[in-house]
């Protein structure tokens, strides 16, 4: 509950706590509840060092029982919500702060990258191919090898996003796009353009979790979590990733939850590039493996279509706050469920279906994940 989304800027001179800090009075002015009140913290940035997450209690007034601190990239949003829902089982906590944010300043990227992993500076920068780019570039060919897929297929979902980015005031992309514009656009790294990629910016998302009767104790409303699932370097025989944890717990999300892929009203992928949405389609059940480019040639992916699809035009319109860009869907899906999204509300959503994917390798990406949210009223 109590979703909250700072405006993206495209750079910053505010360093990552500032941006804690203000998602944290966001959370606050969102609920009502004093930020003495939550008891427990989880925290995702890639920009928030030399301090630990531990240190934001200090620095905000904190005093909790339970801090969690996430590297996983975009899977930071899904593994937050699993690893605090546990916590509140426990009886450990009973409000939860879970906040995604970083700075961006004129050289933050470059550096994030050069330090990302060992694996990145021992066997990937030395060789000049550096970033996630060309990681990205490598998995997007090996995928268009072995299912046929054009660069058509995946322009249609960057055509979609941006057109419901047009809905949502804070996207930092407020231009329509052509798919012409797409096919036509700058080169970055063969066979990826300039619109496959996403924008680093700085910003924030959160959302409190709580257990119902704390929830009706604050006479609070939100979204009820029906089930989720979390994997961990899937497939390693796999030579290069086509496909990502999703497939080996798909059974269990939908039957945790006791709905079917048809029954989800609005869908939120993690799209750093549009082929990470591709492989999501097919995995988390919307359509078989390498059909995905018939489903979006079959399907309206916009707020009004016939299967809404990152209604705020995900990270690649909207733009990618770091780690915070793992919990951009699942904010937006609160939304979506508890019909407070506003411009980018899809009509009569009650079901929602948000997934997370981060901590790219030069061959795939370790971390998977995904969750289920009702409104109040299912």
């Amino acid at each position: 509950m109590a979703p909250v989304s700072l405006t993206y800027q495209r750079y910053s001179t505010k360093p990552a706590q500032w941006w804690i800090g203000a998602a944290l009075r966001g959370l606050v002015d969102a609920s009502g509840i004093p930020h003495s009140g939550f008891d427990g913290l989880s925290l995702a940035s890639f920009t928030l060092g030399p301090d630990p997450a531990i240190a934001m209690t200090q620095h905000f007034g904190m005093t909790t029982r339970w801090v969690d601190s996430l590297a996983m990239g975009g899977a930071s949003g899904i593994a937050a919500i699993r690893r605090a829902a546990r916590a509140l089982e426990a009886g450990d906590v009973d409000i939860v702060a879970c906040i995604a944010a970083d700075t961006n300043y004129t050289d933050t990227f470059r550096q994030l990258l050069a330090g990302f992993t060992r694996f990145s500076q021992d066997a990937v920068y030395p060789h000049g191919a550096g970033g996630a780019n060309a990681s990205f570039a490598h998995l997007t060919n090996a995928y268009m090898d072995r299912y046929g897929v054009t660069r058509a297929d995946f322009g249609r979902v960057c055509v979609a996003q941006r057109q419901n980015a047009l809905h949502n005031p804070r996207a930092i992309m407020k231009k329509p796009l052509a798919l012409e514009e797409y096919l036509s656009a700058r080169p970055i790294v063969d066979p990826l353009g300039l619109f496959d990629c996403v924008m680093p910016v700085a910003g924030a998302e959160a959302f409190l979790l709580m257990r119902g009767d704390t929830m009706r104790k604050h006479g609070l409303k939100g979204a009820r979590l029906l089930a989720s699932i979390e994997r961990h370097n899937a497939f390693p025989e796999d030579p290069v990733q086509y496909r990502g944890g999703w497939a080996l717990d798909v059974d269990e999300l939908y039957g945790m939850a006791g709905v079917a892929p048809g029954d989800i009203d609005v869908v939120q992928t993690y799209d750093d590039y549009p082929v990470i949405v591709m492989m999501q389609f097919e995995d988390l059940g919307f359509c078989a493996k390498g059909e995905s480019a018939a489903f979006v040639a079959d399907n309206d992916l916009t707020i009004g279509g016939s299967f809404p699809h990152n209604t705020t035009g995900g990270q690649l319109s909207a733009g990618q706050a770091g780690a915070a860009g793992g919990h951009l869907g699942i904010v937006e899906t609160i939304r979506q469920v508890t019909g407070t999204a506003a411009s980018t509300q899809v009509e009569g959503a009650r079901l929602g279906l948000a997934s997370g994917f981060g901590m790219i390798n030069y061959d795939r990406g370790l971390a998977s994940g995904a969750v289920i949210f009702a409104g109040e009223d299912l």
